[in-house]
């Protein structure tokens, strides 16, 4: 891949967004120490071995994909809350009111493993066409090891997240860039961007970290109040928590119960306490501002009147 898609580990969230906007996806190199990819890789050893081979080829016949990181992997979750990355995905996602956790998964890509089909990461909710301008997903992929042609690293579109009268299948591999880089280095990309794994034609297992964010209405593809056991989630910050989703998604967008805080049900100190409503409708960057100010003012800081009494 061209330098002119590499970032240095000291750049800053504007740039990075900047970069994103302008291709669709820019690599930071060497983001994390290799010592903290071979921590995960050894604490998840076990389970990627457990993990069945893909059953079609776009999951991969020759490649597993090994979820539930943050249940698995403690050292994992210092990349879940890595603070450039939360700040990109924040920057990303503004036009939603919240953000949230979409999956974790290590992909391990073996020797001989063909292309997996260009796709973009957007068509997990059913293929719903979203706006053109709204990002549903900020995402990340994490060299677990070095990523080289030879080995497969991911093929990416440059500009295909701005070009919505074509298809995957109406690109060369002359249009493509290729994701190499570095243990330790992370690959972030958009929602909307043309991309795949490539073939593996090295004799090593190609191993990369997916983590993604997407905006807080939508579901995850994750479901990772499942996948990370509640007596496991507990013993979680609360920081963490509300990445993985105990938080509110949306103005009505996720409560427990009576209107309660979804941290909660993790919580269970918080007693009562219902959620936020007001702050809901005031978070800068909303796609649609002036709709939530018109309804702070119309429903959260009208004049209310005093109760109906009861005749006896």
């Amino acid at each position: 891949m061209s330098e002119k898609y590499h970032l240095p580990n000291t750049a800053t969230m504007q740039e990075i967004a900047a970069a994103l906007r302008q291709d669709g996806f820019v690599i930071v190199d060497d983001l994390v120490p290799p010592q903290l990819m071979d921590q995960i890789a050894e604490e998840l050893d076990d389970y990627i071995d457990d993990t069945p081979n893909g059953r079609d080829d776009f999951v991969g016949r020759l490649t597993r994909r090994t979820g539930a990181l943050i249940a698995r992997s403690p050292a994992s979750r210092k990349l879940v809350m890595h603070p450039l990355v939360l700040s990109v995905a924040g920057e990303m996602l503004k036009k939603a009111t919240a953000y949230q956790l979409h999956l974790t998964q290590v992909i391990s890509v073996y020797p001989g493993e063909t292309a997996q089909p260009l796709h973009r990461d957007e068509l997990a909710w059913d293929f719903f066409p979203f706006p053109e301008d709204y990002d549903v997903q900020c995402n990340t992929i994490w060299a677990m090891t070095d990523f080289t042609k030879e080995n497969g690293a991911t093929r990416v579109i440059p500009g295909s997240h701005k070009v919505f009268d074509k298809q995957g299948s109406d690109y060369t591999e002359a249009d493509e860039a290729r994701a190499v880089m570095t243990k330790g280095s992370v690959f972030f990309y958009t929602g909307k961007v043309y991309h795949s794994a490539a073939p593996n034609n090295s004799d090593m297992v190609r191993q990369g970290i997916n983590i993604t964010y997407a905006v807080g209405w939508v579901r995850q593809e994750e479901n990772q109040y499942l996948s990370t056991p509640l007596e496991i989630a507990k013993t979680l910050d609360d920081d963490i928590l509300k990445v993985m989703g105990y938080q509110m998604g949306g103005l009505a967008m996720g409560y427990l119960s009576d209107f309660l805080d979804p941290l909660a049900a993790v919580r269970p100190e918080l007693g009562g306490q219902q959620y936020d409503f007001a702050a809901l409708t005031q978070t800068a960057g909303h796609v649609d501002s002036d709709g939530q100010n018109m309804f702070y003012d119309a429903m959260v800081n009208a004049e209310t009147p005093d109760p109906v009494k009861e005749s006896v």
